[in-house]
């Protein structure tokens, strides 16, 4: 079935005037009505954590979590950064691939607060080379589609202030992690945890270990399994991928159907690895 694509054709800088005419336009009713109706923080907050901690899913999607140098990045997710943009309303977010390049793709968004005025523009470049050469069109196309959902993010909470960024943030990891206070939850989750990756993505303890920067499995705690939860859900969005977690060599030059890991495992050339459920902590 055929795409319907428009396309406006500029043909005289009259035509261009005029379109720059309607943006402002368009933009001038839309900060006319920010001004009419100013945002409310104290509900906002109220909404952003109240939505973020609707369930433990929703939870587990607002944190992000990165190994980097042995170290673990961690933090707020496109997902989170999503819900408070919808509620901190008077906002415009755009975001989108600007320029691919023999290396890098390159994507841009844009935040602008309508009744402040106030707009921020991030800049994201990905890499799209790997051991075996420059990634496919298929590897490409995630790999800015990444790009674009980060660089959306970055420009969201260099917007919406920080002390509604904490609080929903904090709130989502505590729903995350759940009634750790006893050894033997911490146990079961940390060995739940623990299973999970290794079944999905055929990884060792040491693998995993190294993943979020301890070195025995009695240094889990609660907030490294928030950030287990976090490098799976960084998984499943394109944030990094399992050869970058793990040292899980993907041959990225091969379709992306060759090997790729899903919900429910590891698939080599259409051949299931393993089946597991999705993590859970409870």
């Amino acid at each position: 079935m055929e795409e319907n694509t428009e396309i406006t054709v500029v043909t005289s800088s009259t035509d261009i005037e005029a379109i720059e005419a309607s943006n402002r336009a368009e933009y001038d009713i839309q900060i006319a009505t920010a001004k009419k109706y100013p945002r409310n923080l104290s509900r906002i907050k109220d909404n952003v954590v109240a939505i973020a901690t609707m369930n433990k899913e929703t939870a587990e999607t607002c944190h992000y979590a990165l190994p980097r140098g042995g170290k673990t990045l961690s933090g707020v997710s496109v997902h989170l950064a999503r819900i408070m943009a919808q509620q901190y309303g008077n906002i415009r977010v755009d975001s989108r691939v600007k320029q691919i390049t023999d290396k890098q793709i390159i994507s841009e968004a844009v935040c602008f607060d309508l009744e402040t005025n106030y707009a921020v523009k991030v800049e994201v470049r990905r890499s799209i080379m790997g051991k075996f050469g420059r990634y496919n069109d298929d590897m490409i196309t995630v790999t800015g589609n990444a790009a674009s959902a980060i660089a959306y993010r970055n420009a969201v909470l260099s917007v919406i202030p920080k002390g509604i960024t904490d609080v929903a943030y904090s709130a989502a990891v505590r729903m995350i992690t759940g009634d750790l206070t006893s050894e033997d939850k911490l146990v079961a989750a940390r060995n739940k945890a623990i299973s999970y990756f290794k079944d999905t993505y055929n990884v060792t303890e040491e693998q995993i270990f190294k993943a979020i920067g301890v070195h025995a499995i009695g240094q889990i705690k609660a907030e490294e399994i928030a950030d287990l939860r976090g490098l799976e859900q960084s998984l499943k969005d394109g944030d990094t991928t399992v050869d970058d977690a793990f040292g899980y060599t993907i041959d990225k030059s091969q379709p992306v159907e060759a090997k790729k890991v899903t919900d429910k495992g590891v698939e080599i050339k259409g051949e299931k690895k393993a089946d597991s459920t999705k993590l859970n902590l409870d």
